[in-house]
């Protein structure tokens, strides 16, 4: 083979494609998320593990003793799924909006947008590095729990299939809020009033069976609720809703966002000058 025909192959390599995906392009920015986040692994993977055994030792010291059991199981087991799901739909989060208010601050976003990959193509290379990091803190807590609690997952695969999904949701949502934000102070404010708080009022740290029923009512129509619910499940074997319904509502609240976020990624939506 001549120089000549190896340069025409690598050329070529950039726009094949099987149907009209292109794989190259898909598999490189999907690995360009995933590395940002490996190279710092003590701040993405490391710390949300320290914070999550940080809020097991807080609660279970301040109320456990006087909380009892909770739905069948003491306290410290019972908040134990909630606190993994809501450190995966967090990290998911921060993976995909802070990767895209990045490169819009550093002026590096057309990096992106010029290669010849499609709006439904970045959804899923960015989403595959939110849901990759989701799922490696996953996996971390769940082997902290195993070995501090004991915890065995009493449905294995429901409970994957819940964090994927949270994570994906989450790592939808993140999109979305990047390419909204201009500034940091706005990704923050993001962060800080619609994250947060609809990571807190899931379920987390209790059962919506203890709310009153307006608050109950008002539970129910947040989406990260059914992803916390759903971990229960698949981890203890309990859950204040069906499983099923939250598998609905998990792939429903997925598909919508990343609709979304296709669209914005379409329209060039606060991303072109």
């Amino acid at each position: 083979m001549t120089e000549g025909d190896r340069m025409t192959n690598i050329s070529n390599m950039g726009t094949r494609r099987f149907g009209r995906v292109n794989w190259l392009g898909l598999y490189t920015l999907a690995a360009r998320e995933v590395q940002r986040f490996m190279a710092v692994w003590t701040q993405t993977l490391l710390a949300p593990l320290v914070t999550a055994g940080l809020f097991m030792v807080i609660f279970s010291i301040a109320i456990g003793p006087r909380r009892g059991d909770v739905m069948g199981v003491d306290f410290t087991t019972f908040i134990a799924p909630g606190i993994l799901m809501m450190t995966v739909i967090q990290n998911a989060f921060a993976n995909t909006s802070s990767s895209i208010v990045i490169s819009k601050v550093q002026g590096n976003i057309v990096d992106t947008l010029m290669p010849p990959l499609s709006a439904g193509e970045m959804v899923l290379g960015y989403m595959a590095g939110g849901v990759g990091r989701g799922i490696f803190v996953a996996l971390a807590i769940a082997l902290g729990q195993f070995v501090v609690l004991g915890l065995v997952p009493a449905h294995p695969l429901w409970m994957i299939v819940f964090v994927v999904l949270g994570a994906a949701f989450l790592s939808g949502l993140g999109m979305v809020a990047g390419i909204f934000a201009n500034k940091f102070d706005q990704m923050a404010a993001i962060t800080n009033f619609v994250v947060t708080p609809l990571a807190f009022l899931s379920g987390t740290f209790y059962s919506v069976q203890a709310l009153p029923p307006l608050l109950n009512k008002i539970t129910h129509f947040n989406p990260i609720f059914y992803m916390i619910d759903g971990v229960r499940y698949g981890m203890l074997g309990i859950s204040d809703s069906s499983p099923w319904l939250g598998l609905c509502v998990g792939v429903g609240v997925t598909v919508a966002i990343s609709i979304t976020a296709w669209w914005m990624f379409a329209r060039g939506y606060r991303l072109k000058a």
